[in-house]
């Protein structure tokens, strides 16, 4: 029966394998691809490692060409972050309100706000532009901010984790004169930490991703972030596929850094999550 089941582990890893690495291979070809000439980029079979390497001269062509990469960068990564740190911040709040503080109509509000989750982001776009623009938040990056700020989804997670405290934990801390604040920061803020971690990873990848709201709600090019630079670049060079993969390599290369740092606090939120349910 143990080896029955050894062989079946096995043969599980090794069709694992297979499948990881047929994900991977798109993002190892278009690696691949940003590091040759463009004569070799289209070559069958595939030249996994470039017989001719151009990589300084694509990577140098993205970086110091017509387009400023390097503002486009900087403006993604500010509104990246303060993004997500304030998204988080109110996030937290909401969800710790919502699971541990008693107030009238507090089921029935959260209810209410888990309903604004089915409404289609794009049915509200003609609304948000009006009021952006009536407010003087439109082609700025504050507005584009706080568009992304309040999430449906991260108030839901992170209330879920919070439910999973003890109240007698909470009760005690009252007891000892703490106050919901007091509570919050130095009793439930540390125990959902991985949850928090694996929200602010998820936040930070959509916002560094998100095409849509950038295409509307900025208009000067100065304010550009990289999804939009990626595509200006893909219509000065679309046909070029060497220098199209180094732009995509040079977008998608934080995203890579951040869940390498933080995928740890990801599989813990995730086996959290799971001990829970």
């Amino acid at each position: 029966m143990v080896e029955r089941l050894d062989m079946r582990k096995l043969i599980m890893t090794i069709i694992m394998v297979f499948i990881g690495i047929a994900f991977l291979m798109p993002f190892f070809w278009m690696i691949s691809a940003s590091l040759k000439v463009e004569e070799d980029v289209l070559t069958f079979p595939i030249q996994w490692i470039p017989k001719h390497w151009n990589a300084v001269e694509n990577y140098k062509e993205v970086w110091t060409g017509s387009l400023p990469f390097l503002l486009l960068y900087w403006n993604s990564i500010k509104v990246t972050v303060l993004t997500t740190l304030v998204s988080c911040t109110i996030s937290c709040l909401a969800a710790y309100g919502f699971a541990k503080i008693n107030f009238k109509g507090r089921d029935f509000i959260f209810l209410i706000v888990l309903a604004t989750f089915m409404i289609p982001p794009q049915t509200l776009l003609v609304t948000q532009f009006l009021l952006y623009r009536w407010l003087g938040l439109y082609d700025t990056h504050t507005g584009l901010i706080l568009l992304n700020s309040f999430s449906v989804f991260g108030t839901f997670m992170l209330r879920q984790f919070y439910l999973g405290i003890s109240n007698e934990i909470i009760e005690s801390a009252r007891m000892d004169g703490a106050g919901h604040f007091r509570i919050f920061r130095s009793i439930a803020l540390p125990l959902v930490r991985p949850a928090i971690a694996t929200y602010a990873i998820l936040r930070f990848i959509w916002t560094w991703n998100d095409f849509q709201n950038p295409l509307i709600f900025l208009r000067t090019k100065e304010l550009y972030t990289i999804q939009l630079g990626v595509n200006s670049f893909s219509d000065q060079h679309g046909s070029v596929y060497s220098l199209m993969m180094a732009a995509s390599v040079s977008a998608i290369l934080p995203l890579l850094i951040i869940f390498i740092i933080g995928q740890k606090n990801v599989i813990e939120g995730i086996q959290l999550g799971g001990v829970k349910g």
